[in-house]
């Protein structure tokens, strides 16, 4: 019989492993209210709030709630002009050092914006295009590899 120590033995690359993974944690979490289920389900919190709540103890409204609040950054694929703009700055620009012109800035904050649906504005901190460039960068070597 195939318990969890068979499995956490296999090939992490393997197709039997990724599929037991997927069926152990079941689908990736959204954001945080997901997490915050998982936990809760682990631990039997879930089960003591429904004992003491009743069924309808208002879990799916927080978790949903939670997931709008906190998503994680699931990137959207990058269309081909974006990549090629990245490509083109970063074979330019190969270190996030220095001062960037506001139109570099700008392009790129579109980019991030669509790529990771967020509402950044174009920012004069270095350590706020620091970051978008970080991500955006993350994205752009899945590309190429």
């Amino acid at each position: 019989m195939k318990n969890d120590d068979y499995y956490l033995k296999l090939d992490k690359r393997s197709k039997e492993y990724k599929q037991w993974k997927l069926e152990a944690l079941g689908k990736p979490s959204e954001g945080l209210g997901d997490t915050v289920e998982k936990i809760f389900k682990a631990t039997g919190i879930d089960k003591l709030a429904k004992f003491i709540l009743g069924e309808d103890c208002g879990c799916d409204s927080r978790k949903k709630a939670l997931n709008e609040l906190y998503p994680y950054l699931k990137p959207n694929c990058l269309t081909e002009l974006e990549y090629d703009y990245l490509k083109e700055y970063f074979d330019k620009y190969p270190t996030a050092k220095g001062t960037l012109q506001a139109d570099y800035v700008r392009k790129l904050y579109v980019i991030y914006n669509r790529v990771f649906n967020q509402k950044k504005t174009p920012s004069n901190c270095p350590a706020c295009v620091r970051s978008v460039l970080q991500n955006l960068k993350t994205v752009y070597l899945t590309y190429e590899a």
